[in-house]
């Protein structure tokens, strides 16, 4: 199963390697040091999180180097593509600037760039991870606990710093805290140190204008709560439309939802969301680029489904090994041209008219009902692991542990989970008793 303090240390440690990569970069480019990141601290958080994906998926790969290839190109292209939009969501009143070409920018020099660094990143997951990997087994639990700890307390710290600057920051705001640093106020000073790191590292980086700000209107732009409502429908259609193709194809009816209550598909909806953030800027751009990286970007999230599920859960929920050209039986290429078509109609069609959609919501009544929704949705998705981490479990510790474990029991037994996912199949792994 998975260890999750040694994947919070491989956060910590790949985050701090992709830091040292982008100032060699721009020390190359640039001639001068520049701090890259979001955080004033020498992390990129978008490459930690890229490597622990990459170590959950890639071993099951083994062997063909393509194939991880491909599927390191994919991942760092969407963990770029959310940190660009964390960016924006975080400073929404910020023009950023500067930005580094990107491979889902659908220009030659954002493919050879993003090519590079895939390749890097690759040549370190065979390399440098498996020295890595003998040193962390070294280390003692309690030093990675509290090493864990005190470092993700400082980016927090960090984070709020940064934020702070960001909500108040600008142009003028900075230069009427410099006319007055003579008061010696310390919030003005740390401010102004980090909105000069932020100018140096996003060249072109300023306030916006009080013209420039729109009228609030609910869910504007690609902002969390667009996000949640695009997850909520495309989990809704998701589940309705694999419900009704299973019934066709299959001849018998059954339950695709991914939790215990309502008509409601993750898979789809977090599919929507992924789709939504990493191509909305190839919208204006040729089908075809579009299709290609849906197909990339789909195939290699299909698979991370699986493998997430089934580390987690020890579950696994589809099983595509009797299909020709699949991979490791978790998706194959037919599913991939489908999610690439599915990109196209999205992007082109679907998301457009459902952006306009969401964004026609009453402003208060949209933000109260979204918030409600959400709570209801994080109590649904918790019940739900609990319900299947304790199926996994029942059959080697059938009596319950607590009065929790004696409500799932008699709540969700083995009946009522096997009818809710009748394609559920639990791996070995998760069979076999603990020690």
């Amino acid at each position: 199963m998975i260890n999750w303090l040694d994947f919070a240390l491989y956060l910590l440690i790949y985050s701090f390697l992709g830091w040292c990569t982008e100032v060699l970069y721009y020390a190359v480019t640039r001639q001068q040091f520049c701090n890259r990141g979001f955080l004033t601290l020498p992390f990129l958080l978008s490459y930690g999180v890229a490597f622990d994906l990459m170590i959950l998926t890639l071993p099951a790969l083994a062997g063909r180097y393509v194939v991880q290839f491909l599927f390191t190109m994919a991942i760092l292209s969407v963990a770029e593509s959310f940190a660009d939009h964390m960016n924006r969501q975080l400073g929404p009143k910020v023009h950023w600037g500067g930005e580094r070409p990107r491979l889902l920018g659908g220009s030659v020099q954002g493919l050879v760039s993003s090519s590079a660094v895939a390749a890097i990143c690759y040549v370190t997951y065979l390399v440098v991870h498996p020295l890595l990997l003998g040193v962390m087994t070294l280390v003692p639990e309690p030093l990675k606990l509290a090493a864990v700890w005190v470092f993700f307390a400082m980016m927090a710290a960090d984070f709020v710093g940064v934020l702070y600057t960001l909500r108040t920051g600008g142009v003028r705001a900075y230069e009427r805290r410099e006319a007055h640093s003579s008061e010696g106020r310390i919030a003005g000073r740390l401010t102004n140190a980090v909105w000069r790191r932020l100018q140096r590292a996003y060249p072109g980086i300023r306030g916006m204008a009080p013209k420039e700000q729109e009228v609030y209107t609910f869910a504007k732009g690609v902002c969390l709560d667009k996000l949640v409502w695009v997850f909520l429908t495309s989990a809704l259609l998701g589940d309705i439309i694999e419900t009704f193709w299973c019934g066709l194809v299959n001849g018998h009816w059954m339950s695709r939802s991914s939790v215990l209550y309502g008509p409601f598909s993750f898979v789809w909806g977090l599919g929507a969301v992924v789709l939504t953030v990493t191509l909305q800027r190839l919208a204006k751009r040729d089908s075809f680029f579009v299709f290609a990286a849906g197909f990339f970007i789909g195939g290699t999230y299909e698979y991370m489904c699986s493998v997430f599920t089934e580390l987690v859960f020890g579950t696994v929920f589809w099983d595509y090994s009797h299909m020709p050209l699949n991979i490791g039986g978790r998706t194959n290429v037919l599913f991939c041209f489908f999610w690439g078509v599915l990109a196209v109609f999205w992007i082109k069609g679907i998301y457009p008219k459902m952006s306009r959609l969401i964004e026609g919501f009453p402003a208060l009544a949209g933000k109260v009902i979204t918030w409600v929704v959400v709570t209801l949705m994080v109590c649904n998705g918790l019940l739900t692991c609990a319900a299947m981490l304790r199926y996994n479990t029942r059959a080697v510790q059938p009596r319950p542990a607590n009065a929790f474990e004696e409500f799932i029991d008699r709540q969700y037994g083995d009946g009522f989970m096997e009818h809710r996912w009748p394609n559920m199949i639990v791996t070995e792994k998760s069979e076999t008793p603990a020690g």
